[in-house]
């Protein structure tokens, strides 16, 4: 624990390969550079990136060795030198650049969030990257519009079930895919309107019955695979499918298929509003905070670990055996 001798528990990667080879290990408590601040952490929600950047195949490889984990909420602990907007002791969830996964983590001022009141610790370390990724998306990218149509893929997991409530939020029809009958009841329970179990049924020809032959306005697609083939093609006119991951494998797009019905396949990275427009980000997170604030907005936690445990809970999400966010208390 940290204390004293300036040390803290982290889970550590010491080595590029399987999320099993990580530690658990005493190291040293970092220090919080110029606009940065220290977060005794409370709970960090796991990321399938996770798994990745563990393996080294991330867009971003930090140097070895280093603690996974890209969000957390807690207790601001201290603050860096010109540091302003924060004070110890406040309640603050963050997006990391990684470090999450230990009992106090670093993060930059202008990527932490003061938590509403009525946040807890377990839906604030599952809410920045899931509901942000979504959120930006959603708004600026896909320009979903009231009473238009969104179909949402992987409808239940961590950045889907936040797109169904987005896309409620936001006046849209959702129309929520899944795997199997559990993951679409837990995207009802979240608000979406139909829907659709892709392992037994065709999800084309149910989104053109559903949306009598127009087609979705917006696709929301985490998954890629197969599905996205699917999913293009119950892309309707001027429709707008965006591309957020794809742990089913990358797609390829045959450019005549965007052509023929005005359609755009736009890629969506939370990083690029996190260095590149950071107005935008600033924007998604007063949002995602009102909507929050008025009942809106309900982060699903499915599952908790303690920090000892952090790689069966990665393990979890990318097995994909859990719905919503899996979390890490340390």
């Amino acid at each position: 624990m940290a204390g004293e001798t300036g040390d803290m528990r982290a889970i550590v990667c010491s080595a590029w390969g399987s999320i099993d080879q990580l530690t658990l290990e005493h190291i040293d408590q970092p220090l919080p550079g110029d606009g940065e601040v220290l977060i005794r952490v409370e709970a960090s929600a796991v990321n399938f990136a996770d798994s990745i950047m563990v393996a080294g195949r991330y867009q971003t490889k930090p140097a070895l060795p280093f603690s996974p984990g890209l969000e957390t909420a807690g207790v601001v602990a201290e603050c860096g030198p010109g540091v302003t907007a924060f004070a110890p002791g406040d309640r603050v969830m963050a997006i990391l650049a990684y470090g999450g996964l230990a009992e106090y983590a670093i993060a930059k001022v202008t990527e932490t969030f003061r938590m509403p009141n009525s946040m807890s610790f377990d839906e604030a370390g599952a809410f920045p990257v899931s509901y942000l990724s979504s959120h930006v998306a959603i708004r600026w990218l896909g320009r979903l519009e009231p009473d238009e149509t969104m179909l949402v893929l992987g409808a239940a997991g961590g950045v889907g079930l936040t797109a169904v409530e987005i896309g409620k939020a936001m006046g849209a029809r959702v129309i929520a895919a899944a795997s199997s009958p559990e993951k679409l009841a837990v995207a009802q329970a979240h608000g979406a309107d139909a829907l659709i179990n892709y392992s037994t049924g065709d999800l084309t020809a149910r989104v053109m019955e559903l949306t009598h032959d127009k087609g979705a306005d917006v696709v929301f697609d985490p998954v890629g695979g197969a599905l996205f083939d699917a999913a293009l093609s119950a892309t309707g006119w001027g429709g707008r499918i965006l591309v957020v991951g794809f742990v089913a494998g990358v797609p390829q797009i045959s450019a005549n298929r965007l052509l023929v019905k005005n359609r755009s396949a736009m890629g969506s990275s939370l990083r690029h509003f996190r260095w590149h427009e950071p107005q935008k980000l600033n924007k998604s997170v007063e949002e995602l905070l009102q909507w929050y604030v008025e009942g809106k907005l309900k982060p699903c936690v499915s599952h908790s670990f303690p920090l000892e445990e952090s790689a069966r809970a990665i393990g979890l999400l990318t097995n994909r055996e859990a719905h919503g966010k899996v979390i890490v208390r340390p």
